[in-house]
């Protein structure tokens, strides 16, 4: 009866949290008529929108360049220079590579190449899956390697399922056949046994029950881990995924001297270690949790490939066969993949001095990491898709026909990469998200809102620091399952920077795992896109998903904890309280 009579109220749930949040909220601009109430005010209100969802999530993101001039918190020329900074050019520079990668299905014949390598064992497919979707997701968006990699599942699958019924139907066949031939020397001692056999009908699937189960599990196992190898391989790099922007950004605007401390290079040399450890535990976890640990079942130690595995087998090289042998225009978008990660990782190394500073008078100074991705974007849309033609300057020597129509060909064709092409595949939304989480940070900053709520949290030096850092990586990986993960990590960090400074810890020392844990979005399908996309094919139920991730998340901030814990340490110097961190506070 409950539920029927709160039916009519759910109609208007946009239109009361829409318009009833401002205004239960107002009391505290007016009450307390300071800059940083009127910045919690907005910053308030947008967190109530961006979890609720009730306008789009890049219209909320828009709210700081109206509200922030108007309540004299901070000018609308400050407030705009934050939704295109030097973050914001990197994930654009980083995705206009990745949209070329997925235009020419390059990612695809990595895909494939490396699942024909690693092979079609069931605990070695799994794995397969896992590494070649983690590699992507590094790269390119864990929504569109999500959506690559699960069709391929889903064909492996099915040819593995329709093998098994023809292999089973073949052996039931000649089963009966034996059972014919037994039959028929018996039937003159025992005409009764005939009656009996004769009575049994052929059931239209001849699998049993437990086969139909096993092969349910293992479509679970293998769809599941396409989902979680996306968002665990979007970590390991700088660009991988949002969270990682948005802690890249908030560190440049909360502390302008901060050496570069979270590059392309030094995130990676974090990060990649923690997604190894993590899709190692998450492919073990998957094994025991639907296919078991049957050794010489799941990786056919000493035993030769079945029906299945064959079947498996084929479908990749067919799949690999259609895409046929690379082209100019993948190699040529390979080579600017391949350079561009290497101007990245050796752009400010760390160790040794970089190409920027060598190269360059003041270049470490003045070259970021936006740099080389745009630089790397502007070479896609000049370089030919296809390989010039040289023709001959004497018509005599080669057909005059021919001759005449390459004359009237351009000398270069169509370049790499179209911008009608990069205007409908980039995530407009995410870009505009990344800006108003940056005008928020930017505000919290200048208004005093952050100091005001790190002097509120100076109690918790007492507690040590390895529990506060597990503790809020646990907060953020439940908040991420409601919310979008950068809006989760745009409205935390700033909250997680201010509390370091006033407790006197390393302020990478609660927002690397803050970052981190922002993608653990394991347990439901509408926790993340990739997530979405698994859960559209059919072979998994909410509860499934929900059992799987809660291990997932368990795992996840285990990982994390022993990451900021070990490794970490000497990497960043987390021991220390950095003096660019102690000179932001005291201005």
């Amino acid at each position: 009866m409950a539920p029927m009579c709160l039916r009519p109220l759910l109609r208007y749930r946009s239109f009361a949290i829409l318009f009833l949040t401002p205004l239960l909220l107002l009391p505290l601009p007016l009450a307390v008529s300071t800059r940083e109430a009127k910045c919690a005010y907005i910053i308030i209100i947008m967190a109530v929108y961006w979890c609720t969802e009730v306008i789009p999530l890049a219209v909320t993101s828009l709210m700081p360049v109206v509200f922030f001039p108007l309540l004299g918190v901070q000018s609308s020329k400050s407030v705009c220079l934050q939704y295109l900074n030097d973050t914001n050019m990197l994930f654009v520079g980083g995705l206009i590579v990745a949209i070329s990668v997925e235009q020419w299905n390059l990612h695809k014949r990595i895909a494939l190449r490396v699942l024909l390598i690693l092979g079609v064992k069931p605990a070695l497919l799994m794995l397969g899956f896992m590494i070649v979707t983690a590699f992507l997701s590094m790269w390119i968006s864990n929504t569109a390697t999500t959506a690559m990699m699960v069709p391929i599942v889903q064909a492996v699958l099915d040819q593995m399922d329709n093998t098994e019924y023809d292999v089973t139907m073949m052996e039931q066949a000649i089963g009966q056949t034996n059972t014919v031939i037994e039959l028929e020397e018996k039937s003159t001692s025992d005409p009764a046994a005939v009656c009996v056999v004769s009575n049994g009908q052929v059931p239209d699937d001849p699998r049993s029950s437990e086969e139909k189960k096993m092969r349910k599990r293992i479509c679970k196992g293998m769809t599941l881990c396409v989902c979680y190898a996306a968002s665990i391989g979007g970590t390991a790099t700088l660009t991988g995924t949002g969270p990682n922007m948005v802690l890249k950004g908030q560190m440049n605007q909360l502390y302008p001297n901060n050496n570069d401390v979270v590059n392309f290079a030094s995130w990676f040399g974090f990060a990649f270690p923690n997604m190894v450890l993590m899709l190692v535990l998450a492919w073990l976890w998957l094994q025991c949790s639907f296919m078991g640990l049957n050794f010489k079942k799941s990786w056919g130690c000493g035993t030769e490939r079945t029906a299945k595995e064959k079947a498996a087998y084929s479908v990749l090289k067919a799949e690999m066969k259609k895409l046929g042998p690379i082209s100019y225009a993948e190699f040529n978008v390979l080579l600017m993949f391949v350079l561009l990660v290497l101007l990245w990782f050796s752009r400010h190394p760390g160790f040794v001095k970089g190409w920027a500073t060598r190269l360059f008078p003041e270049g470490e100074k003045y070259i970021t990491d936006s740099a080389p991705a745009v630089f790397i974007a502007l070479l896609l849309f000049i370089l030919p898709a296809h390989k010039p033609k040289f023709i001959a300057w004497n018509s005599s020597m080669s057909d005059p026909e021919q001759t005449e129509e390459d004359i009237k060909k351009p000398f270069l064709s169509a370049p790499l990469l179209d911008w009608n092409v990069v205007q409908r595949k980039m995530p407009w939304s995410i870009v505009l998200l990344l800006g108003g989480g940056f005008a928020l940070a930017d505000a919290s900053a200048n208004s005093g809102l952050s100091a005001w709520l790190g002097h509120q949290m100076t109690p918790l030096g007492s507690i040590p620091p390895w529990a506060i850092a597990t503790v809020l990586s646990l907060i953020i990986a439940v908040f991420t399952e409601c919310t979008s993960n950068v809006a989760t990590a745009t409205l935390f960090l700033p909250v997680f920077s201010s509390m370091a400074t006033s407790v006197k810890i390393h302020p990478l020392y609660v927002m690397l795992p803050g970052t981190l844990s922002a993608s653990f979005a394991f347990m439901l399908p509408v926790a993340t896109p990739p997530n979405a996309i698994v859960f559209s094919y059919g072979h998994i139920r909410v509860l499934d998903m929900v059992r799987s991730g809660i291990v997932m998340n368990i795992i996840g901030v285990f990982c994390v904890t022993l990451a900021i814990n070990t490794w970490g340490r000497p990497m960043f110097e987390l021991d220390t309280f950095p003096a660019w961190a102690n000179s932001t506070m005291n201005q």
